[in-house]
């Protein structure tokens, strides 16, 4: 049986979530909810989705962090992904969240907002089941109010503190094509992106050692691609950068510590690269 770990948060989106999976047998659902300590009334949300997931008759799994009201958007969405994928883990599981169209969109303007590359149209792909990617955020409050769902609603959606509140409005003005020519370019950027990366994997190889002779000759943007495959997108492009300028320059039987727990060995004509324990 398929054991799949909910992120529910409370709010109105995961609220659905959870009623549309309790309707599909076959399956086993392990409710998840990270109280990130960020508001005061944090932990009567967690108490809530555990007595959400009592009535459904499913486990429940939170923990809570003080990540304090300063904490940025960025930060929370880490400290959540890196909770969830624990719970996962324990339970053998998949993780699956509340993401529909809207939050789609929006990721991407905070995506050109901050100045994006190519692959900041390809948002919300990874091994996380998101079955509402179709769904707008109406058409979710629709079902909630049909069904006679309760929800709790975050007082920071409406705080101008956060860059997504802030752009949400400006989403939700574009008309109905110009969302949907957005998610279709969408669509076709993750269908580039896996191109690419099984491009990069013919070009590169499985390792573990990779020709510094090879990234030294390559245009750089291409080099820096095929790092970004090597590494498993762990690092950002100015990580990813610099990694390129160390591939060229390091001395032989030297190391070279890129960020996010990776280290680099060199000798004269190939590097490898490990995690740090």
């Amino acid at each position: 049986m398929t054991k799949y770990v909910v992120a529910v948060s409370g709010g109105v989106d995961s609220v659905v979530l959870l009623d549309m999976l309790s309707q599909v047998p076959g399956h086993t659902i392990i409710v998840a909810h990270f109280d990130h300590g960020i508001r005061q009334d944090s932990p009567d949300d967690a108490m809530f989705v555990g007595e959400l997931a009592k009535r459904y008759g499913y486990d429940f799994e939170t923990t809570r962090e003080e990540l304090g009201s300063g904490a940025s958007e960025e930060l929370a969405r880490v400290r959540r992904y890196e909770f969830l994928r624990s719970v996962a883990k324990k339970h053998a599981a998949r993780i699956v969240t509340a993401h529909h169209s809207d939050d789609a969109l929006e990721t991407i303007a905070i995506n050109l907002h901050r100045g994006t590359g190519w692959r900041g149209l390809a948002v919300l792909d990874s091994d996380i089941i998101r079955p509402l990617l179709q769904s707008t955020k109406a058409d979710l409050v629709a079902y909630a109010q049909r069904r006679n769902l309760q929800w709790r609603e975050d007082s920071t959606n409406a705080s101008d503190a956060y860059l997504r509140n802030r752009l949400r409005t400006v989403v939700g003005s574009l008309d109905a094509t110009s969302k949907k020519s957005l998610l279709e370019r969408r669509e076709a950027q993750i269908a580039y992106k896996k191109q690419i990366d099984r491009e990069v994997k013919l070009l590169v190889g499985d390792g573990p050692s990779y020709s510094r002779y090879f990234f030294s000759h390559i245009p750089n943007n291409v080099a820096v691609e095929c790092l970004r495959g090597i590494v498993q997108a762990r690092l950002t492009r100015p990580q990813l950068e610099r990694l390129l300028l160390a591939i060229k320059t390091a001395h032989p039987k030297s190391s070279y510590h890129a960020g996010a727990g990776l280290t680099v060995d060199f000798t004269t004509r190939n590097f490898s690269l490990s995690l740090l324990k």
